[in-house]
C-alpha cells in the first residue's frame, strides 16, 4: 500500500507541476486553455472554471496535457484568433513549450533547497580496507582515509562519491582521488580502470574499483539475521559470539566476513559462543556476485554500537543563500549526468539495463517513502529531473521535439510543414514506444531476477 501511494503521489505531484508551468506560461502569454488534465484518455472527472478552462482527471495516469486553442485542432472564432496557440509569435510558443521541463527542473531545486535547509543526514567518505588485487589496493588506498575530492571535483558524502565515480569513470583509463588519512595527510590516488568490465562499473562503480565503508572495528557478535537465510537455518542467534571460522581464531567481524567471502558454496566449521557454552557448527554460505566476482554470504550482520556508528556520519547543511546556490548546482548536475548518461547509452557505451519504467519507479517511491520524508524529496527530486531531461529530448511527440521545430522556424523564417511534423510525429510516437517497452522489459527482468 506504502508503495502505491507513493507512486500514485509521485505521478500526480510531477505531472501536475509539468503541466501548471505550460498552463502558467500559456496564460502569461495570452493563449486561452480549454483542458488542463491529469492522465490520457477518456475523462473520468471534470470542472469547468471561469475562464473557460476545463480541468480533468483521465483515465490513463502515465501523464498528462494542456490543450490549447489552436486552428490545427478545430475551427476557431474570428474573435478568438489572437488567443490561439499557432497564432502566436515564436518565441512565445518556444517559451510555453519549454515552461513544462522548467517547472519540472524549478521543482528539483525547490526540493533540494529545502533538502540543504533542513540537513541531509549522510554518510562520510571513509574508505575500508579495499579489496585485494583491486585498483583501490594497487594505488595505494588505506583503510579509514577519506575521499575529498574526485578528479578535482570536492565529495562531501557517499552517494555524491558513488555518483562522482560512476561519471568520471565511464569510458575513462583512470580516475583520480584525492584523500586525507586521520593525521591530516593529503594523498593522490590514481586507479586504472584497463581491467574493469564497463557493464559491472556501470552496475556498481565502487565496488568495482574496490572501495568501500569504513566500519569501526566490530566484535565477531552476531546482531541481526536474515530470515530465512544461511546463517538462521544452521541454527546461529543474535548475541552469539563466532570465536573461530574454518580454523581460523576470530577476533573481529570483518575477519568472519572474509572467512565467509572465500568460501562460496563451500562448507565452512564455526566455533561458537552463546552464553556460557562454546559449541561448532558447520554451514555452507551461498554464492552471490558482486561486483563481478562470486563471494559467499550467510544472511548475519553484526551487533553495532549507535553511538559508534554516528562517528560516521554527516549532516548536510547550509543557509537560505548557500542552500539554494547548492540546489541550483545540484539540479543542474544531475540534469547534465542523465544527459550524458542518454547519450552514453545511444552510442552504446552504456548498457540499455539501465533504463528504468515505472515498476522500478514504484519500488523506489515505495521504499524511499517509507524510509522517511527525506530520502522521499530526495527520490521526488531525482524523478523530476529526468522528466524535465526526457521532455527535452529532440524526439517529435515530446516537448523537444517541438522546440526543435521552432528552431527550425527561427532559422528558414517560416514554420515547419504540416506533412514533417506529421511524420516525425509517427517518427516519434514508435520511439517512445520502443522506449517504454524497453523500460518494461527491464523492470521485469529485474523483478523476476530478485
Amino acid at each position: 500500500m506504502t508503495t502505491l501511494l507513493a507512486f500514485v503521489f509521485t505521478l500526480a505531484l510531477l505531472i501536475v507541476v509539468h503541466e501548471l508551468g505550460h498552463y502558467l506560461a500559456a496564460r502569461a502569454c495570452g493563449v486561452r486553455v480549454l483542458r488542463f488534465s491529469v492522465g490520457f484518455g477518456r475523462v473520468l472527472w471534470s470542472r469547468m472554471d471561469q475562464r473557460g478552462t476545463e480541468w480533468a482527471v483521465s483515465a490513463i495516469p502515465l501523464g498528462g496535457y494542456v490543450k490549447m486553442l489552436d486552428e490545427r485542432e478545430g475551427e476557431v472564432a474570428a474573435e478568438e484568433l489572437p488567443y490561439a496557440f499557432n497564432r502566436q509569435g515564436v518565441w512565445r510558443r518556444i517559451a510555453i513549450v519549454a515552461a513544462g521541463p522548467l517547472a519540472n527542473l524549478l521543482l528539483a531545486v525547490l526540493l533540494y533547497w529545502l533538502l540543504y535547509l533542513t540537513g541531509m543526514p549522510a554518510l562520510k567518505t571513509l574508505v575500508g580496507a579495499p579489496v585485494p588485487g583491486s585498483p583501490a589496493a594497487l594505488a595505494g588506498i588505506r583503510a579509514g582515509e577519506e575521499v575529498t575530492h574526485v578528479k578535482g571535483e570536492p565529495v562531501e558524502n557517499w552517494q555524491e562519491l558513488h555518483l562522482l565515480v560512476l561519471r568520471h569513470g565511464l569510458g575513462a583509463d583512470d580516475i583520480e582521488l584525492q584523500t586525507r588519512n586521520a593525521q591530516g595527510h593529503i594523498a593522490f590516488r590514481r586507479l586504472a580502470l584497463g581491467a574493469v568490465d564497463s557493464r559491472s562499473f556501470e552496475a556498481d562503480p565502487l565496488g568495482q574499483l574496490g572501495l568501500t565503508r569504513y566500519t569501526p572495528p566490530l566484535a565477531p557478535v552476531i546482531g541481526e539475521l536474515q530470515p530465512g537465510g544461511v546463517a538462521a537455518r544452521a541454527g546461529l542467534k543474535p548475541g552469539d559470539a563466532i570465536l573461530q571460522a574454518d580454523g581460523r581464531t576470530i577476533a573481529r567481524w570483518d575477519e568472519v566476513v572474509e572467512v565467509i567471502r572465500a568460501h562460496p558454496g563451500k562448507p565452512v566449521r564455526l566455533l561458537v559462543r552463546r552464553g556460557g557454552a562454546s559449541f561448532a557448527l558447520e554451514l555452507t554460505p551461498e554464492r552471490v556476485e558482486q561486483g563481478g566476482r562470486v563471494i559467499g554470504r550467510i544472511g548475519a550482520a553484526p551487533r553495532t554500537d549507535p553511538e559508534q556508528l554516528r562517528t560516521l556520519q554527516t549532516v548536510v547543511r547550509y543557509d537560505v543563500a548557500t542552500a539554494a546556490v547548492r540546489a541550483l548546482q545540484k539540479t543542474w548536475e544531475l540534469a547534465v549526468f542523465s544527459l550524458e548518461m542518454l547519450a552514453r547509452m545511444v552510442l552504446g557505451q552504456v548498457s540499455l539495463q539501465n533504463l528504468s519504467g515505472p515498476i522500478t519507479i514504484a519500488d523506489y517511491a515505495g521504499q524511499s517513502a517509507s524510509a522517511g520524508w527525506l530520502p522521499f524529496f530526495t527520490f521526488l527530486a531525482l524523478i523530476s529531473i529526468s522528466l524535465a531531461v526526457i521532455n527535452l529530448l529532440p524526439v517529435p511527440v515530446l516537448d523537444g521535439g517541438h522546440l526543435l521545430y521552432y528552431c527550425i522556424e527561427l532559422i528558414t523564417g517560416r514554420p515547419v510543414s504540416e506533412r514533417i511534423q506529421a511524420i516525425g510525429q509517427r517518427i516519434g510516437l514508435a520511439l517512445i514506444g520502443a522506449l517504454m517497452f524497453l523500460a518494461l522489459y527491464n523492470d521485469l527482468a529485474r523483478l523476476f531476477s530478485r
